[in-house]
């Protein structure tokens, strides 16, 4: 794609990074194949290729963000597919992340927009505010259909029925590996993660340990920075981002790590992209290092010879996160753990889907994400799988929403295969 971009414009490393990616793309269409929004909508200008055109229309003219070209960019999922099936390599998700960037920075919300939006970044990326507002949520929840925003419907439908216990396992320390110890790693504990569901990190914990890893909860470290980055907030997520590359390279600095680890999908897409966030930052050189240990927990568990188990006798569908298969593009790892733990692992049609969660995106775009809700849930079961399986919490909350077949995390039932206990979902004390 030819640009236009004067010397001045030039002089921003930002604008550098968006004219490599504009320029690699070559007007193919391949991307509308793959994109939900186009699939769901049918308009051009909500496919990658469409919002691309609206992108580099805005940034040439160096003019402040409309209502046209913010609509559609806000109803892009972020879910990547684009860049998997891009046979030219453009890289979407930089893009689409500085256009959001800028758009905050030019345009001017409409007053119950700007509200929405500050709420759920003052809220979500802090563990004991969202866990206040899930319980004002749960509280409100019998009377959403008096409510007249479907926004504000979502939110209180996103509520658990149960809100689980605080973990005490999230509280900085250090857990020894049970025997030989083979690898020290810091985990990512998470934000929402540790308000919605308290069992993925306890089950990670137990899970490395028992596989000689010495596990460490570093001091310091709180939210990846994915939600207010992909809401354009940069300042905010660069605070957040900044935060943890200390915390872990103090660890680093120590005795050393061989990974971080991260068992939320979203968020490893965001930490492995640090070494991008603070390119022309003093924290450049930390950053690098910290994207180039983050490693999913499906990554790490493959690295240390997971052990085979008996049958479990029960079928699992699984559910490939759009961050985990496109953004990282770790696509194979999860399913052949859970084959080498004893279960049956079975695909849905069209894996490469969104489910519509996409970090807010259930909040603010709620109609968009319930068709692609339904669609991925028929897809489910329509595989009569016992459980379903998948590595993001964003994921389990939406296709949880949507069926009565339980939903859990990949590493609970890793390991309960391997003497952990039985996950609650499945046990009938989901959350």
């Amino acid at each position: 794609m030819q640009t236009n971009f004067t010397p001045e414009q030039m002089r921003d490393p930002n604008i550098q990074r968006a004219n490599e990616i504009l320029r690699a793309c070559v007007h193919c269409g391949f991307c509308t194949a793959t994109c939900p929004t186009y699939q769901v909508l049918g308009d051009e200008l909500d496919s990658p290729r469409g919002r691309i055109y609206l992108i580099k229309d805005m940034l040439e003219e160096g003019r402040p963000a409309d209502k046209k070209t913010v609509e559609h960019v806000d109803k892009c999922l972020s879910c990547l597919a684009c860049m998997t099936t891009c046979p030219s390599g453009v890289h979407y998700m930089h893009l689409v992340d500085y256009a959001r960037s800028y758009i905050e920075k030019t345009y001017k919300r409409p007053l119950m927009d700007r509200a929405l939006r500050w709420v759920l970044a003052a809220v979500i990326p802090y563990p004991k505010r969202f866990r206040l507002a899930l319980l004002g949520a749960k509280i409100g929840r019998p009377f959403r259909a008096l409510v007249p925003d479907a926004r504000l419907r979502a939110m209180l439908e996103m509520a658990p029925k149960r809100i689980p216990s605080v973990s005490r396992n999230d509280d900085p320390q250090v857990f020894a590996a049970k025997g030989e110890r083979r690898k020290r790693v810091a985990l990512l504990t998470g934000c929402a993660q540790k308000a919605l569901n308290t069992d993925i990190n306890d089950a990670t914990i137990r899970l490395l340990r028992r596989l000689g890893c010495e596990v460490v909860i570093a001091q310091g470290m709180g939210c990846c920075g994915a939600l207010t980055h992909h809401m354009g907030k940069d300042k905010q997520a660069h605070g957040s981002a900044a935060a943890n590359i200390a915390a872990w390279m103090r660890e680093v600095r120590g005795e050393g790590l061989d990974a971080v680890v991260i068992n939320t999908s979203g968020c490893g897409t965001t930490v492995k992209d640090y070494g991008h966030m603070f390119r022309n930052d003093p924290l450049a050189e930390d950053a690098a290092v910290i994207a180039g240990l983050a490693m999913d927990v499906s990554e790490l568990l493959a690295t240390l010879e997971f052990p085979e188990s008996a049958a479990k006798d029960m079928r699992v569908a699984y559910h490939a996160a759009c961050s985990l298969q496109h953004g990282q593009q770790v696509k194979t790892h999860p399913k052949t753990l859970l084959k080498r733990a004893g279960f049956e692992v079975v695909e849905p049609a069209d894996s490469h889907l969104c489910c519509g969660s996409a970090g807010t995106y259930n909040l603010m775009q709620p109609e968009i994400s319930k068709e692609l809700q339904v669609r991925k849930v028929r897809t489910l079961e329509a595989k009569a799988p016992d459980v379903i399986a998948a590595g993001n919490i964003g994921c389990m909350i939406q296709i949880g929403g949507g069926t009565e077949v339980p939903v859990v995390h990949t590493v609970e039932l890793l390991d309960w295969a391997l003497g952990g206990p039985k996950p609650r979902a499945i046990s009938g004390n989901q959350p």
